[in-house]
Order: structure tokens, then sequence, then C-alpha cells
């Protein structure tokens, strides 16, 4: 007998317009909810679940790790921290790691980091350059740094921390730097997901960091979606050849345990001292292991190259499907972050597309976002083509 629609629980804050489907099991790159139904899980997430779900080597990792230890107090060393600190610090390119849970945790760090790193150095009231399109999270201060107006909306005033610029114009921080002499960091997403799935320009990224060093200002890179691999390289930023000095990280560093991370390297390595930041649960033996199996899994089975590969083919895949079509604007991303903008608002997508065995999302209104698990093949590629394609052809032809 099948389970009941899932309806929303009068104990559960409304927060989410939640799909009416729960999900209950999952392997590799498909998931099945509690009435057996199969979906391609094209949604990962929110490109999180990087080696899937219920890897054969992750999961059995995770089982010895919960029987040895779960947590303990950063009042102690903790030997996971020490191993995933070295992998990320070597693949990144920079010097220290501080852990948290959670993206909105790491960015809020990278904030305080820069607003110390402006105060040690004499200024009074330090200023960061954020983008519009921006998003970098939900609390206060992360709200005030993200473009999105409905974030911000209802919660009175705001921190001033923040001048936003446009993406891709290097007049405009030109002309900000000029009008705001406190700038102490830029922060941006080297491609902007929530946003709508906009990857910002390589030579734009070296003419930031160029600026950076000419005005000892902290190149501040958010890649919680954009990191992990998902674009064919460890980090999106590594496409242009650049190195920033703060790095924030969580979604898929973990494969579904939560976990968040702040990169530093020369003196904003040395901002946060004892008594600045801390955590109660970051850096626990559990997440940490989830991470350091994740990162040896991924080298192991070559995904980073999988990503490129199979992102490039279900890109093309998507614009030979969708591209001819008036209504559909442009199919972009990089590796298997892809996005597919139409001109109209599309969040009925979600539930239609789940009805057909599909999860995706739909973000900055009217973008079709495609994250998947980094071990998709070329052969689901093509079963996300097959699920998405109708559905967003008959939608358009109903709106027409």
């Amino acid at each position: 007998m099948s389970a009941p629609i899932p309806v929303a629980s009068p104990h559960v804050m409304n927060t989410y317009n939640r799909v009416p489907i729960a999900l209950e099991r999952g392997r590799g790159v498909r998931v099945w909810d509690v009435n057996g139904k199969e979906y391609m899980d094209a949604l990962a997430g929110i490109a999180v679940s990087t080696l899937g779900h219920n890897h054969p080597r992750l999961v059995p990792a995770l089982q010895d790790q919960v029987a040895k230890l779960i947590h303990c107090s950063n009042y102690y060393h903790v030997p996971g921290q020490e191993r995933l600190a070295t992998l990320l610090t070597e693949r990144a390119h920079m010097d220290k790691v501080f852990f948290c849970n959670t993206g909105l945790e790491a960015n809020e760090a990278s904030i305080k980091i820069a607003l110390k790193y402006g105060v040690d150095k004499g200024i009074e009231r330090p200023v960061i350059v954020v983008y519009e399109h921006a998003f970098h999270g939900r609390s206060i201060a992360t709200m005030a740094a993200t473009a999105n107006a409905k974030v911000r909306s209802g919660f009175g005033p705001l921190p001033d921390w923040f001048v936003r610029v446009p993406v891709d114009d290097a007049a405009a921080l030109e002309a900000a730097a000029k009008a705001h002499p406190d700038i102490v960091a830029v922060m941006l997403e080297p491609i902007q997901g929530e946003g709508g799935l906009h990857p910002m320009r390589a030579d734009y990224l070296r003419q930031v960091r160029a600026l950076c060093d000419a005005r000892g200002w902290l190149l501040m890179l958010d890649e919680i979606q954009c990191g992990m691999g998902r674009t064919g390289k460890w980090f999106a930023h590594q496409w242009a050849g650049i190195v920033p000095d703060v790095l924030s990280m969580a979604k898929g560093l973990a494969s579904g345990v939560p976990v968040g991370a702040v990169l530093a390297r020369g003196a904003a390595a040395e901002v946060l001292q004892p008594g600045n930041h801390g955590t109660t649960f970051g850096g626990n033996p559990l997440a940490m292991r989830a991470g350091v199996e994740t990162i040896t899994i991924m080298e192991e089975d070559g995904l980073l190259a999988n990503a490129a590969d199979v992102g490039e083919y279900l890109k093309a895949a998507l614009r030979q499907a969708l591209g001819s079509h008036p209504a559909v604007k442009e199919v972009r991303g990089q590796g298997l972050m892809i996005g597919v903008e139409l001109d109209r608002p599309c969040g009925a997508l979600i539930g239609l597309a789940a009805e057909a065995g599909l999860l995706i999302s739909v973000t900055a209104d009217s973008v079709i976002r495609i994250v998947p698990p980094l071990i998709l093949t070329r052969a689901d590629a093509d079963d996300i083509v097959a699920r998405l394609a109708p559905v967003v052809h008959d939608f358009l032809s109903i709106q027409s």
C-alpha cells in the first residue's frame, strides 16, 4: 500500500515550499521515495552529494568512524582535522583551515576575517565589496552581502559593511575603490549559484586579483557551491590561474555529512586567534572522516576529469534538446554545474520534473539548475535530458 502524500507538518517552521514527495533511500545517482518511485537525482541535495548515494566505500568508512568517535570538543586535538586540512591546503595552495558546519558559517568566518584584518590595519569601519546577483547566506551578515532583495526583506536595518558592484566590470570596481577608501576585501563567487549559474570571466577574476594585490585588499572567494571538483578542477577559480586570500567551502566537501571550511593564506591566515572565533560541532571526527574519504575517492576514481567530460557532454545534449526553442535564452555553466535559462519564471518545473522522475531546482526565478553527483555517467546524462526535455517543452507550450 502506498504511503500518504507528505504534507507540511504543523510542528516544522514553514521556511520551504516543499515538493510533496519524501525520499527514503538512494543508490548512485538515483533515489526512491517512500512509495518506491524512482528519481534521477540531478540536484544532489543542491550540489552536496558528491559521491552520489550509498557509496560502497564511503558508507563503511562512516560506519567505522561512528563506532569509534562521533564528536569531541575542540579543546583537544582532532587528528582528522589535520588530515583533512593537509588535503585541502595542498589542493587549494592555501596555508590554514578553520572547520565549521555549513557554508553560511564559512562565509560568516570569512567576513569576520576581513573586518578584523581591516581593524588591525587601523580602519575603523571596514568595507567589503560584494556583487550583483550574489548569494552568500541568510544570517544577518551574509544576508546583507546577498543581492536578492527577497532574502533581505522584512528584517529591518542590516549591517552596512558592504558596497555592491556589477559582475565582470573592472571599471565599476575601480570606481568603488575611489569612492570607498575603507575597502578591505572583495568577496565573490567565481560561478554564482543561487544568482542564476553565472560564471565570472577568467580575465575579470585576474583583474580583481591584481587590484587586490595593488591595494592591499583580501580576495575572498565563495566556492561553497562551485568548489570541490564540480567544474572539473578542485576549485572554479583555478581555471583563471589565481589564488585567493580567503576561500569558503561546504556543500560537496563531505558528500552529505555537514561540514564547512574557511581556508586562508598569508596575513589572512593569522587574523583569527584564540577567542576570536569558535565552534562546538565544527571539525568533529565524523565530518572530518567524511571529508577525507570524499577527497580520497574523488582522486582514486578520477571524478574531476569525469565532471569536466560528462558536464560538457550534458551541456551539449541540453543545447541540442532545448537550445533551439525561442523561450530558452541560454544553456551555460562549467562541468557539472549547469543552468538552463528561460525567458520566463519557471518554478513550476520543480514539481513537474519530479512527476517525471527527475530532481532539479529553479534558481533566480527562471534558471533550471542541474548539479548532479560527480559520479554521473554519459548514460545518466542522456537519462536527465530524456526526462527533462519533454517537461520543459510541455511547460513552454502551455505558457505560450
